[in-house]
């Protein structure tokens, strides 16, 4: 009687631990390398205010972070003051910021941690005049890397925030 009283117990702790865990979407937006292909008038010119005129206005669209931290260093400054300026002259333009961690840590903290950097970004933005209305963020955490080394020069290009002009 003991034994299956065990039995009983195990079974219901299992059960009860499956209903808690998290599910996958079934779909995810595309990465940051699988944007649609560039926009043009057709004579090979970039269309003003496309995501591929961002692009090449800008002076990146990835800032890094150091290990751990979520700041925004001088580097990272000079980036956004040139995304902030494309993004006033084009105030209809929507963006997501998509913040990324290296593979070191829990799955859990590294998906805060990328949703504090993509929310750093954001708010660096929106101090300089850009509508935080227009800035979604979302956090891959370690799951979308652009570099697969377990290295530190492969952990420095995954610890990120990449922003992407919504068509």
């Amino acid at each position: 009687m003991a034994r299956m009283t065990t039995k009983l117990i195990l079974f219901a702790a299992l059960v009860a631990a499956a209903g808690c865990a998290k599910k996958r979407p079934e779909t995810l937006p595309p990465a940051a390398g699988d944007i649609s292909p560039p926009s043009d008038n057709g004579q090979g010119n970039v269309v003003p205010g496309t995501p591929e005129d961002f692009r090449r206005s800008i002076t990146s669209d990835t800032i890094h972070f150091a290990l751990d931290q979520y700041d925004i260093d001088a580097e990272a400054r000079a980036i956004l003051d040139s995304q902030a300026q494309w993004l006033m002259k084009w105030p209809d333009r929507r963006i997501t910021i998509e913040g990324h961690a290296d593979e070191r840590g829990t799955r859990e903290y590294n998906l805060a941690l990328g949703d504090r950097r993509a929310n750093a970004a954001k708010n660096y933005l929106a101090a300089r005049g850009v509508e935080a209305a227009r800035i979604s963020t979302i956090s891959y955490g370690k799951e979308r890397p652009i570099a697969l080394g377990s290295d530190e020069a492969s952990w420095a290009q995954n610890r990120r925030a990449v922003t992407i002009v919504i068509q």
